[in-house]
């Protein structure tokens, strides 16, 4: 690994990167994929079984809607009709007699049968008052369909509806009844696709049998014992949909609908198979195209990484000429591939910084010699004068101290221009002349003050769209806030960056005047600190920047006196802005004169 050139490595960690991702997509995908077949075939069952319950209860809807219509002949609106009359409609329901082939009855209020269309020996006379559903029908006096039960006189598996006949009173003269013999009525769907290995099963789950078993032999047979079919296990666990898994292994989707009108549960159940064939032929063609693509990567990054890492040797050589020549004066050409660029654009940007740096040292010093040479003359004097023994000798202690004193006079001069400025705005003396404020112009005027420094980092100044309304402002403490941002603004901005500001009116009578770069902004761990006296987010060599830390400190507190603030956000660029008050007045006034810290 370590005789591997930079190019192999890179192509190495591309293509080695490359397989893993293909790896983990195929897996998270090939999972997804069973999952999402999983779901949709659950949800082709559920489907399913709803349609086939909907079928069934429809089916029962119609019967007992027919019966109750049946039921309304009965009675002329006070009593039930005569013997004679009952059988003679009996005789004359041949639509009816469809829907309920084994046979129409009708009941007395005693539920005693005491008419019936087909003849059945033993059954006119006989009391069912003891069957649940007559119970059920005599309380509530409402139509009802009753579970399956095995006929007292026929022995056969039925189902018994029952409809009240009434008066217009609403009294109970008896019951409208049609019989339905289940191995024989068709109510009950039968299996179409017994090919596709679809399982259909019709349970009823007040009895625990098996109602699509039905037959004339078995006309009750029973569910199997608990743990001997897995799937009507699964079905009646109160899970509606799911995956199982029987005896020999074999995984089985299945889904179940409940028909709370006669306590029918129907359950469907599909091999797992089936959604896991569409969703491998899927993979499979996934998995293909992931190889393709893979190997076409690998052969790309190889070369690429070759090509791109090649001149870097020539690159370092140039670089290590122009170390031991005159560097300052100096710059990489930006060409060739991606990597030559930014090698030889950071090496240019650090020739920057340092040039920078100097500019920054020189000016500082210039700036604190000319301002407060007088009195730092006259400190640095005394302070000589004692230490050279002009005053007599000195007791080692006060020797020590005025050696002390001499050293942070130094320090002193680095930092006394920004400290008295800072100093002004805390204590309140800061002279601050308000008067309405044209936005434009004050942009305007900060722009070009500050075009020689655009101009030096090659930074242009684009003034955007500004509102139409003035601001309550001191010009010049406004123009220094809009220096300072400017001036920051330009120094972070990337090559061939922009430096963009505009005004903007608020909804809280504010107007903003933002500045915003392109640059990578403020790092999210400093900006707690950021309008703090001394803070600087990059103070190394990697960024080195002119300033002592207190000129976004002096702009808040110049905004504050103003009755106005200042923030900072983050959208394709750092955004610095102030907000001052806004005013109504369009023609700006003359304001005196403005004393300068």
């Amino acid at each position: 690994m370590r005789n591997l050139s930079i190019g192999s490595r890179v192509a190495l960690i591309a293509v080695l990167s490359s397989f893993l991702t293909v790896v983990v997509l195929s897996a998270t995908a090939y999972n997804e994929l069973i999952r999402d077949f999983e779901k949709v075939l659950t949800q082709r069952q559920l489907l399913d079984a709803e349609s086939i319950a909907n079928r069934v209860d429809q089916d029962l809807q119609a019967r007992i809607q027919a019966l109750g219509a049946f039921a309304a002949t009965l009675t002329d609106g006070t009593n039930r009709l005569s013997q004679d009359r009952i059988e003679a409609l009996l005789g004359r329901q041949p639509g009816l007699s469809d829907y309920f082939e084994a046979g129409l009855l009708v009941f007395d209020e005693d539920s005693v049968a005491i008419a019936e269309n087909i003849y059945v020996p033993n059954r006119l006379g006989t009391s069912y008052a003891d069957r649940q559903h007559f119970r059920e029908a005599y309380k509530t006096r409402e139509p009802v369909i009753s579970r399956p039960i095995i006929g007292r006189t026929t022995g056969l598996p039925l189902l018994s509806f029952l409809y009240p006949i009434k008066s217009d009173d609403g009294d109970l003269l008896g019951f409208a009844g049609g019989i339905i013999n289940l191995t024989e009525s068709g109510i009950i769907p039968k299996q179409q696709d017994a090919a596709s290995e679809v399982l259909f099963k019709v349970i009823d789950t007040g009895h625990f049998m098996q109602v699509d078993t039905l037959s004339g032999a078995n006309p009750m047979p029973d569910l199997p014992p608990p743990g001997e079919d897995l799937i009507i296990d699964a079905a009646l666990s109160g899970q509606t949909s799911g995956v199982v898994t029987d005896y020999s292994g074999k995984k089985w989707i299945y889904a179940t609908q409940h028909l709370d009108r006669v306590g029918w549960m129907f359950l469907r159940a599909v091999p797992y198979q089936q959604a896991t064939q569409p969703a491998r032929a899927s993979f499979d063609q996934f998995l293909a195209a992931s190889a393709v693509a893979l190997l076409l990567l690998a052969a790309i990054a190889w070369l690429l990484a070759r090509a791109t890492t090649r001149p870097l040797e020539i690159m370092s050589l140039r670089i290590r000429e122009m170390a031991r020549e005159d560097f300052a004066a100096k710059r990489l050409s930006p060409r060739g591939p991606p990597e030559v660029r930014n090698v030889a654009s950071a090496f240019n940007k650090l020739m920057k910084e340092r040039e920078a740096l100097d500019i920054m040292k020189d000016d500082f010093v210039s700036t604190v010699s000319h301002e407060l040479r007088t009195p730092l003359t006259s400190i640095n004097g005394s302070l000589k004068l004692l230490r050279s023994g002009a005053a007599g000798k000195l007791p080692d202690k006060a020797d020590s101290m005025v050696d002390v004193a001499f050293r942070n006079s130094e320090q002193l001069q680095r930092l006394i221009s920004d400290l008295l400025d800072f100093n002004k705005v805390m204590a309140g003396q800061m002279p601050i002349n308000l008067e309405t404020v044209d936005p434009v112009k004050a942009i305007s005027d900060a722009c070009d003050g500050n075009g020689a420094m655009a101009k030096h980092y090659r930074i242009p100044l684009r003034l955007g769209s500004c509102g139409k309304d003035f601001v309550i402002a001191d010009p010049s403490r406004l123009r220094q806030i809009l220096d300072n941002f400017i001036s920051n603004a330009i120094k972070f901005s990337p090559v061939n960056g922009s430096v963009k500001i505009w005004s903007e009116s608020t909804n809280d009578g504010m107007v903003r005047i933002t500045v915003s770069d392109e640059g990578p902004g403020v790092p999210e761990g400093f900006l707690p600190r950021l309008f703090k006296r001394f803070a600087q987010a990059e103070s190394g060599s990697t960024r080195a920047k002119a300033g002592t830390g207190l000129g976004l400190a002096i702009t808040r507190e110049l905004a504050a006196l103003m009755g106005g603030k200042v923030g900072y956000d983050y959208h394709n660029g750092a955004h610095f802005w102030v907000e001052l008050p806004a005013t109504e007045t369009k023609t700006p006034q003359t304001g005196g004169d403005h004393e300068e810290p």
